[in-house]
């Protein structure tokens, strides 16, 4: 508009938008950050070694193969042992699981460790579907999985303990080792109060259940199942037997490749690479370690070639060799899941790969050759790419498992640009023949990654980058320029202020360029760190996961309704078409599906609205697909028991949630001594001169403003807010065009109401909200209900929907997850409304009627509480 005034409001409404979407992600940038400096910090040492390094290449190569092989035995020891404690953990916790089962889980669960934050903790609750086939449940295995946990940090701080005494008594330990065990003893401490408390229901019981009340079934799983203490101590001690494996595995390193060999020292830095594993939360210690126990062993006297072979050797052992053998165990089923670890794990590969490759001194005669042909300056640059890609590359494989698109496409571009760089940095074929073959298996898989990346942060991250480096060159230009030719040695012309200001904010540093003061080298930091925080974001928003949130078009809704009226048949079909849902209309079928976005999840309300249930089946099929191309599952909720063929011929599973109560009208009768209670309720309203009046649309403003206080004390007094998807919300322009039913007390005070909807089941009525305020007497809802009830049948109607009534209605639980259910209708304090919503449509004798939850795995039952929780949510 011409003359338009841009109110303060929307542009403080805008920077709060753009804050709130990067505070909200706060902890993932922080772990991305994070992430990146471990692995700078693993580059930067075996960079700042470079000469050494070298050496320790040629060092490993002349190791005595006879220890090296015993050192594989050894590792396939550490792994049997590790399939032995998590079968001893889950004999404590009175499960019994085989050897072979629990091998399998300790490689898969090691194997994706180095792809989740925070590490093992994380992966426990994947791959549990061997142990579940014999028998276990889940709630049990998480169980064992946490005693597990709980042991390998118990056992590490059984075995420090008595060494490093001995080694602070001694002199030997320094200050930052007793730190690193306190730290470790103190987790061990809160752990075991916490479990006590948990055990005796005391204030972190308490804690837990009203932040998270879904909790509270496990809890009581815990709880109830004291844990076996012998299996516990014999879990322990194999622990500690794992422990002396690794200890082992130093010791024959450092025998293998000919060193001095001391048991003490192989003991000490093993403690210190376990204890440095235990506070890197990324990809198994990558890097952390490396650079942890090289520094330990040159405290010790060995020179910083052995202490890096010792290093490289001991972590062949203990992270490549079952890293390796995690990979090979998802071959025992081949299924989708493998196409996305098999390309991640060479992504991660081909990372490390170049990274050594790019800090290795390259083979003479084949740089000799390659300068015939290239410029020296070329191949420096190569292999600087080289080494940026291989970092990357790290980074990339954590996002390649997630499935996300743009996480492929990266690793699409860093494969080309690594076989482009090893031929072109020193003709090593060998790796580019690695980065072709993964070139190869990302092209094979790229149907896996699918889940798109989000524009908008793309567009942040993109401007962000730009600006950053903008105001950084503008900086560094400047300071080059003006800066005294004391701080450099040289007195730059505007050429060199912009070639160095670039080569440092890139990364890639300047050769001849030598700070001579702290104040030179403080203003080269400046730039390098503004440059490394600039590219990070710049990667972080390009290869973040889109959060799929589409909004209704206008003709969307109109054919959307115009299908409800045609084939709607559901109490629940007025809600699909409200203003908080979405719309899936295939073209060419007469079908559509309302739903919302949750997370990684699109809720679907009940069934879709179709012509018949042949349609109905192809819309679901079709709908599916269209999830699969945006990054999200699909739910049914609410979906009538009378459907489920359609779904389970279509794979999905079903989880029963509770029922809808239907009023048959012809025989509900306030008559007879089962309706006394009911009757005097009612009576004792009317005697004290409340009346019921129907109000039909347009229902006026005057009564619309007395229905408002009405709802608002009825949220306050009950401390709820408003919630929508199945019902509606207060809403004053829907509610101006709906039948309203007030209870008045004589002084035309409304204390509660009523409204009537549509409803799309033949000869049925429902109604959605039905709230009173604080000081109406016990009874009035009585009242109001069997008012509305002789409205419907004076109007022709048969029955009547009283709607949904959660959880309730389990009477012979089958699996565990409805016996979790039962249990927390009948147990769970948070949940004894939902006894009370039943008890309350009991009093009608409704018919009850099973409604499901339908969903395509099992491991989406984990999310779905916060999925549904997410998408009741009124939207904003």
């Amino acid at each position: 508009m011409k003359g338009a005034i841009v109110r303060p409001g929307v542009i403080a409404d805008l920077v709060k938008r753009k804050l709130s979407l990067l505070g909200g992600n706060r902890k993932i940038i922080s772990r991305f950050l994070l992430a990146v400096l471990f692995i700078a910090v693993g580059a930067w040492f075996v960079k700042h070694e470079q000469t050494e390094v070298g050496q320790v290449r040629n060092v490993l190569f002349s190791s005595r193969w006879q220890f090296v092989l015993l050192g594989v035995v050894v590792t396939g020891v550490y792994i049997v042992l590790q399939g032995f404690m998590y079968k001893l953990a889950f004999a404590s916790s009175r499960n019994e699981v085989t050897l072979r089962a629990a091998i399998l889980l300790f490689l898969k669960r090691n194997f994706i460790s180095i792809f989740m934050p925070a590490g093992g903790v994380t992966s426990l609750a994947f791959f549990t579907g061997e142990v579940e086939k014999e028998g276990v449940p889940k709630t049990r295995i998480h169980i064992a999985s946490s005693i597990y946990a709980f042991v390998g940090i118990l056992s590490v701080v059984l075995v420090a303990v008595p060494v490093f005494t001995y080694t602070l008594f001694n002199g030997i330990a320094g200050t930052g080792e007793m730190i690193a065990l306190s730290t470790v003893i103190l987790l061990i401490a809160i752990i075991f109060i916490a479990y006590r408390s948990i055990v005796r229901k005391k204030a972190l019981y308490r804690l837990i259940i009203r932040i998270s009340p879904a909790t509270e079934v496990f809890l009581e799983d815990l709880i109830s199942h004291s844990i076996r203490i012998r299996y516990l101590i014999l879990t322990i001690l194999v622990s500690i037997a794992i422990d002396l494996t690794g200890m082992l595995d130093v010791y024959i390193a450092m025998v293998a490749l000919g060193f001095q060999a001391s048991v003490f020292y192989a003991v000490l830095g093993y403690l210190a690479a376990v204890l440095s594993l235990m506070v890197s939360p990324f990809m198994r210690g990558l890097g952390t370690v490396e650079v942890s126990l090289s520094f330990f062993l040159t405290r010790f006297g060995y020179s910083a070639v052995e202490a890096i072979a010792i290093t490289f050797l001991y972590r062949f052992f203990e992270f490549w060799l079952p890293l390796a053998a995690g990979a090979l165990s998802f071959f025992a089923k081949i299924n989708k899941l493998l196409m996305r670890i098999i390309p991640a794990l060479l992504i991660f590969v081909l990372g490390i790969i170049n990274i050594i490759s790019a800090i290795t001194p390259a083979i003479h005669e084949r740089m000799l050759r390659l300068e015939e042909f290239i410029p020296i300056d070329l191949i420096s640059a190569s292999n600087y790419f080289v080494l940026i890609s291989g970092i990357v590359l790290l980074l990339t494989a954590v996002f390649m498992f997630k499935g996300l698109r743009n996480a492929w496409g990266i690793a699409f571009i860093l494969g080309i640009v690594s076989m482009v760089g090893h031929l072109t940095k020193a003709i090593d074929y060998e790796e580019a023949g690695v980065a072709l073959l993964v070139i190869v298996m990302l092209v094979f898989s790229r149907k896996e990654y699918y889940v798109r990346g989000n524009p908008r942060m793309h567009i942040i991250g993109i401007r962000t980058a730009l600006s950053a480096a903008g105001i950084v060159l503008l900086y560094g230009i400047i300071g080059f320029y003006y800066l005294d030719k004391k701080h450099f040695g040289i007195d730059f012309n505007i050429w060199q202020s912009i070639r160095y200001s670039i080569q440092h904010f890139l990364l890639v540093g300047s050769p001849d360029l030598v700070p001579h003061s702290r104040f030179a080298k403080d203003f080269l930091l400046t730039i390098n760190l503004s440059g490394f925080l600039s590219l990070s974001f710049l990667f972080y928003t390009i290869i973040r996961p889109y959060i799929f949130k589409a909004s209704a078009a206008p003709e969307d809704l109109i054919r959307a309704r115009d299908l409800v009226e045609k084939y709607g048949e559901s109490g629940l079909d007025y809600f699909k078409t409200y203003k908080d849902k979405q719309f899936f209309l295939p073209e060419g079928l007469n079908a559509f599906i309302a739903y919302r976005v949750a997370g990684n999840f699109a809720v679907v309300l009940e069934n879709p609205v179709a012509e018949n249930p042949e349609i109905m089946k192809k819309c679901i099929v079709l709908f599916d697909k269209y999830c699969y191309e945006n990054g999200v599952k699909s739910l049914f909720y609410r979906v009538p028991e009378k459907s489920l063929p359609v779904y389970h011929d279509l794979k999905k599973k079903s989880l029963f949630i509770g029922q809808e109560g239907m009023v048959d009208l012809a025989t509900f009768t306030l008559e007879g001594g089962r309706n006394k209670a009911l009757r005097n309720a009612i009576n004792k309203v009317i005697d004290r001169g409340y009346t019921c009046l129907v109000h039909t649309p347009p229902i006026r403003d005057g009564l619309l403003q007395k229905l408002r206080v009405v709802s608002d004390e009825w949220l306050s007094s009950t401390q709820r807010s408003e919630i929508t998807f199945s019902q509606g919300m207060f809403d004053w322009e829907e509610l101006k065009q709906q039948t309203i039913i007030t209870v008045e007390n004589p002084e035309e005070k409304v204390i509660a109401f009523v409204n009537i909807i549509p409803d799309h089941s033949p000869a049925e009525g429902t109604y959605d909200l039905i709230r009173k305020t604080q000081d109406a007497p016990n009874g009035v809802l009585d009242f109001l209900l069997v008012e509305l009830l002789k409205y419907f049948k004076s109007n022709n109607y048969t029955t009547v929907n009283l709607g949904f009534a959660p959880l309730s209605g389990l009477e012979v639980p089958v699996s565990l997850k409805e016996r979790s259910m039962k249990f927390a209708y009948n147990k769970i304090k948070s949940f004894s409304h939902y006894k009370g919503l039943r008890l309350f449509k009991e009093k009608f004798f409704p018919q009850w009627y099973n409604r499901y939850l339908v969903y395509s795995n099992d491991y989406d039952l984990f999310q779905v509480p916060s999925a549904l929780t997410r998408v009741i949510k009124p939207p904003v």
